[in-house]
Formats: structure tokens, C-alpha cells, sequence
């Protein structure tokens, strides 16, 4: 580890060096670049040169009580409490050091899916869309729609949509999979409990240069939108779908007034998804990569389930119960993602050891 940590110090040094080169300074992208670089190991060498005073301090205190007695027991405690220091310190390093997602800080696209159980699925469906409109509120996120489906009850089909902010997929990417509900439905007279499904998918945001899309491998239709939207529903056809040939995947948006950005969502929809499908394509083929599922984005898992008559919220990949679910559906996620980040954390940990 220390062998690692000095080449980011001295990487960092060396970054410091180039923002004051003129001729960097004097180019804003490569400044910005550079900067950027520099932003990304700071808080690795702060924290290694915390590391490194409290080792200097340890050494000091030990030498101090083998060479002056009259200050043996001052130096004993200090020794004492920078020893309790030195294995959190070093294991925040451990953490920093492990290799980062580079779809960490992306925005996110995020689909809930009604699953079994009718119309209260799809109820279920909307609680869930809720839920994580509150959790980005409260994070200070940007949310969009791209393209929703109601049921006349109230429910939602289906909803797709963005979630812009700095570390929105760290946050989110482990929420895809099936959530269970079990509660009475408010048509159910005799009081049985029911258990109903929606399914979560969460997908970084792609630009272009990233999953790059040919035309020649797209196909597009337009046709008229339907639901609410009035007179304009009935006149034009605004609504787009695109198929990519080469996998057979299909998107469609229909919720803005224009082809134009009908065509910009859904492609935004589709880069998504085709990201999503190499990286399946990828994981297939090296499954024993694969930790605990979490974050794998299989939508078949049921991850969590939500037991209302209890007031329960079980996730099942790390056994953990929170007994609160008015929080927890209205945005209070971070106690089940910190668990959930910890516990990919400490498997990354273990697997960088076994190697």
C-alpha cells in the first residue's frame, strides 16, 4: 500500500507543478484536465500525509519514554492514542485506494416497471417513483421525465427518468432489481395481505463519445402520441421510437410537444441501455467478478422488500431491517445505501487481498 500511496504523492506533486507551468495556463482544457486529475488524489495525500504525522508522532513518543522518565507517562498516553489512530487511518487509505467506478459520478437514468400483482404493482410502482424524486430532492438533484405510462387508478406502468447530480449513480446504482410489497390493498375487504413487484433499473448516463450510436444502425418512427396532451395528441406525430438493429433494442418517448426532443430523450434512453447490455455481455463472461450482486444490475433479484403491515423494510443482500417505512418512502434511503456501499467496499477489500 505505501509503496502505491508514494506514486500518487508524487503524481499529485508533480500535477501542482503543471498548473503553474505557463504553458498549461495558458490552455484552458488542458488546465481544466490537469486540475481535474489533481482534484481526484487530493484527498488520497491529505489523508497519506495525516498518516504519515501520526506515524512520525508514534516514533517520537516511544523514543520519548525510553529517553526521559520524567515524561514517560505523558508520552505513554499520547503513545497510546495515536496507536488507536493508526488502523482507522491506515484503512480509510485502503478504501481510497481502491479502484473507483468511472460511472460514479454520472447522472443517472432510473426505470420503474410495474411487476406481478395488478394494480396495486403498479401503485407500488408509483410509491417507489416517489421515493426517489424525495431522495434526490433532498440530495439537491435535478430530476427530468423522459417518458411515463399511467394506469387510471393512479399507477404508473412505467416511468423513466433522469436523476442529474454529482454522485447520483454512487448513490443509486445498487437500487436496480425487484422490490416486494406486502400490505392489504385498499380494494381488499376481507384484510388479507397481498405481495406485488415493481422492478428497478438504474443506468449511468452515456454521452455520444462514449456509446457511440450509427445512424445507419438506427431505425426511426413517428407516430401520434397518445393520453393526456389535448388537441396536439390528435394533429401531429410527435412521438418516437427507435429500434438499434444490431441488438433488437427498442425505446420510445412521446411526453414532449416536438420530434425533436421526443428523439433527443429516447436517445438518451438508448445509449443507456446499450451500456447496459455490454456490460451484461462483459459480467457474463467474468461472473466470478461478480460480488454479492450488488450493484449488478439484475433486474430478475429481488433486493428489498417492503412489509407495510409491519412497518418493515428488509434488504435481503445484506440482511439489513430498517422498522421505519413512512421514512423510507419518502426519500430516507441513506441508511440502506450506506450499508449497501460498505458492504461492496469491504468485499473489494477482500478480494484486493486475495490477490
Amino acid at each position: 500500500m505505501y509503496d502505491r500511496l508514494e506514486e500518487v504523492e508524487t503524481r499529485y506533486v508533480e500535477l501542482e507543478r503543471l498548473l503553474g507551468d505557463p504553458a498549461v495556463l495558458s490552455d484552458q482544457q488542458e488546465y481544466q484536465k490537469i486540475a481535474k486529475q489533481r482534484a481526484d488524489l487530493e484527498e488520497v495525500v491529505t489523508r497519506y500525509r495525516e498518516l504519515r504525522d501520526i506515524e512520525q508522532q508514534i516514533d517520537e513518543a516511544r523514543e520519548m519514554m525510553d529517553s526521559d522518565p520524567e515524561l514517560r507517562e505523558i508520552a505513554r498516553e499520547e503513545y497510546d492514542i495515536l496507536q488507536e489512530q493508526l488502523p482507522e487511518a491506515q484503512a480509510q487509505l485502503r478504501l481510497l485506494l481502491l479502484p473507483k467506478d468511472p460511472n460514479d459520478d454520472k447522472n443517472v437514468i432510473v426505470e420503474v416497471r410495474s411487476g406481478t400483482g395488478g394494480e396495486e404493482a403498479s401503485l407500488f410502482a408509483q410509491e417507489l417513483y416517489r421515493m426517489y424524486l424525495r431522495y434526490a430532492e433532498r440530495k439537491g438533484w435535478k430530476i427530468e421525465i423522459l417518458t411515463e405510462q399511467e394506469t387510471g387508478l393512479g399507477g404508473i406502468k412505467e416511468v423513466i427518468f433522469s436523476i442529474q447530480g454529482k454522485g447520483a449513480y454512487s448513490r443509486l446504482k445498487f437500487e436496480s432489481g425487484v422490490h416486494r410489497v406486502q400490505r392489504v390493498p385498499a380494494t381488499e375487504s376481507g384484510g388479507r395481505i397481498h405481495t406485488s413487484a415493481a422492478t428497478v433499473a438504474v443506468l449511468p448516463e452515456m454521452e455520444d463519445v462514449e456509446v457511440h450510436i450509427a445512424n445507419e444502425d438506427i431505425e426511426i418512427d413517428t407516430y401520434r402520441a397518445s393520453g393526456a396532451g389535448g388537441q396536439h395528441v390528435n394533429k401531429t406525430s410527435s412521438a418516437i421510437r427507435i429500434t438499434h438493429k444490431p441488438t433488437g433494442i427498442v425505446v420510445a418517448c412521446q411526453d414532449e410537444r416536438s420530434q425533436f426532443q421526443n428523439k433527443d430523450k429516447a436517445m438518451r434512453m438508448l445509449r443507456a441501455k446499450l451500456y447496459e447490455a455490454q456490460l451484461k455481455e462483459r459480467d457474463s463472461a467474468q461472473t466470478e467478478r461478480r460480488r454479492l450482486q450488488v450493484g449488478s444490475g439484475d433486474r430478475s433479484e429481488k433486493i428489498r422488500t417492503y412489509n407495510f403491515p409491519q412497518s418493515r423494510v428488509t434488504d435481503h443482500r445484506v440482511n439489513v431491517t430498517v422498522h421505519n417505512i413512512p421514512a423510507i418512502m419518502d426519500g430516507e434511503l441513506d441508511a440502506l445505501m450506506d450499508r449497501l456501499i460498505a458492504e461492496d467496499q469491504a468485499e473489494r477489500l477482500q478480494s484486493e487481498s486475495a490477490e
